[in-house]
């Protein structure tokens, strides 16, 4: 279990203190809505190691740390989504629900900073933000209403040699429609036959914008899911729910989407979960050479992905416009299943790369 550029000379490993650090936090349970101990811990942390920290009117574990007039904001997450894991370490790799998604990232932006503390020309914030695994994100739109910062990485598992320059939006609905209850021999369509008919037309409406899109690949493709679906007739109401999800590629018009998928309704109720439109940098931003060169430092040939879900970049990218990117050891496809474990060479080099990527900023 290593990194797809694993090296062939020994790895300089992490050390305990910053291996306790992680080990302490996964440990600690922090579903959504329900991260208080955990941010709580947090907070006492990086007080200990020299930052300014505090919680914020969201829940947030915010600290602070460097002088300087430029300021670097890294931005993770300290919740998780459920499925508890024995946490434990074996052969070098970290088990725990959160090891890569995402507070092995968020432990190597408090570990990374205090390192470079003595050598920074700037001001580092880190948050552990709170709600990023629920539709909303309360915790990135209350960092969202700050001045906008010269930086912000984003924590979240891009292996320590890769940086991921962009993740699709979401778009969360509810399909409701209620009709007096009929006869099934007699005229008229069934509640449920009319949602599968839905279903079916927004199925076809993405697939004929995808087939208009250059350059196609699963990033810049709409994609449709159907979360839960029922139905059923109690002899007075025909009723059909569906909850549907889009993943959305960054640029798409929203608001066509929105008035098309109200028009295939029909007379079923649509109701907005919530919308985060996709978002990308540019491998040009001012941000892509430090890290280029901090992983080329560690021994390692730096690679570019963008990524098919969604993260907070998509919540503070829109609203600041700065040089933006997400950082972060650990193999994304490890997020949310039982397997969630993390290699501890691949977060001491994180540390590393991070490290000098913030002393060059």
């Amino acid at each position: 279990m290593t990194s797809s550029s694993q090296l062939d000379a020994p790895v300089a490993p992490a050390s305990a203190e910053d291996i306790d650090l992680i080990r302490r936090i996964v440990e600690i349970e922090s579903l959504s809505d329900n991260e208080g101990a955990a941010v709580a811990e947090l907070v006492r942390e990086m007080d200990r190691r020299g930052f300014a920290a505090e919680i914020d009117a969201a829940g947030n574990a915010v600290g602070r740390i460097g002088a300087g007039e430029r300021h670097v904001v890294l931005l993770g997450h300290i919740d998780t989504v459920p499925g508890r894991i024995p946490v434990r370490i074996e052969n070098g790799v970290l088990w725990g629900r959160g090891a890569v998604d995402a507070k092995g990232p968020l432990c190597t932006f408090v570990a990374a900073a205090a390192m470079a503390a003595p050598r920074l020309n700037c001001r580092v914030t880190v948050v552990g933000a709170v709600g990023e695994e629920r539709i909303g994100s309360p915790g990135a739109r209350e960092v969202a209403k700050w001045d906008t910062p010269d930086f912000c990485v984003i924590g979240e598992p891009s292996a320590w040699d890769a940086v991921c320059l962009g993740y699709r939006g979401t778009l969360s609905m509810i399909y409701d429609l209620e009709q007096p209850s009929r006869h099934t021999a007699g005229p008229g369509e069934p509640a449920s036959e009319q949602a599968v008919g839905f279903w079916n037309a927004l199925v076809a409406h993405c697939n004929e914008l995808n087939a208009t899109t250059e350059n196609r690949t699963m990033f810049t493709t709409l994609t449709p899911t159907l979360r839960v679906m029922r139905g059923g007739i109690n002899g007075l109401v025909d009723s059909a729910m569906m909850s549907i999800g889009l993943r959305m590629p960054p640029g798409i018009d929203v608001e066509a989407l929105l008035q098309r998928i109200h028009d295939l309704a029909g007379p079923a109720r649509i109701t907005l979960d919530g919308v985060q439109e996709g978002y990308r940098s540019a491998r040009t931003s001012p941000i892509v050479p430090p890290f280029l060169r901090a992983i080329r430092a560690e021994g390692g040939n730096p690679r570019f992905t963008v990524k098919l879900g969604t993260s907070d970049m998509t919540i503070v990218g829109p609203v600041w416009n700065c040089p933006i990117l997400a950082y972060g050891p650990g193999d994304a496809a490890l997020d949310h299943t039982p397997e969630e474990r993390l290699v501890l060479d691949d977060y001491a080099r994180a540390i590393r790369v991070l490290a000098g990527a913030l002393e060059a900023m």
